[in-house]
């Protein structure tokens, strides 16, 4: 079994970290919501939405290496490595932010995926389980490649794109239940349940 994992706000939450950043540089209130939405949100709607894009830029990059896994992802896959399943992560990235310095996100990104999953000293993926494509076509390409039997991602327009290969269940990762079951195999609101459906595959293997 090969299950593909998307990176950003399905591996990563960034919520905590763009609130922090936002009030650090007086773009929001600090009452704002924790929520990276929120924050997004709030720029939009006071005229300033570059303002979020060169953040977005900022926190991929310089301030990466604080953004924090959500919970229960770490967990799930040591539990998919230890019932034989091979994981393997496929985002689609700019390899610059639009605006602001030209951070290297995808070094970033990998250093994140380096110091973060982990099992003790010993990393949770191969270094050639990892792959950031330029655009979402690419990425669509990279699943196929993969041969992934499940795909996990938080945007259903990726689930839903057209090359998406027909034998890679559609996953979607909805934390914060914006979407509905549509185009999809599955819907998820956390890694809790993402565990509990593929708990249930291996102990019928079992």
């Amino acid at each position: 079994m090969r299950i593909g994992l998307d990176f950003d706000n399905t591996i990563v939450t960034y919520d905590s970290l763009f609130h922090t950043v936002a009030v650090e540089k007086a773009l929001v209130p600090r009452d704002t919501a924790v929520s990276k939405v929120a924050v997004r949100d709030y720029l939009r709607k006071a005229g300033n939405e570059p303002a979020f894009t060169e953040m977005q830029g900022y926190v991929y990059g310089a301030r990466m290496n604080e953004a924090e896994a959500y919970p229960g992802v770490i967990d799930f896959i040591r539990r998919a490595r230890a019932n034989g399943a091979e994981v393997v992560i496929v985002s689609h990235k700019t390899k610059h932010p639009f605006l602001g310095p030209k951070y290297d996100l995808h070094a970033a990104a990998g250093g994140w995926i380096d110091a973060a999953l982990r099992s003790g000293a010993e990393p949770l993926l191969a270094a050639d389980g990892v792959f950031f494509e330029l655009t979402k076509e690419e990425k669509i390409a990279r699943i196929a490649a993969c041969d992934c039997d499940y795909f996990i991602d938080d945007l259903p327009e990726i689930l839903q794109m057209p090359g998406y290969p027909e034998k890679t269940a559609r996953l979607l990762f909805d934390p914060e239940q914006n979407h509905d079951n549509k185009g999809v195999t599955a819907r998820f609101t956390s890694w809790a349940d993402i565990q509990a459906f593929f708990d249930e595959k291996w102990q019928a293997k079992s």
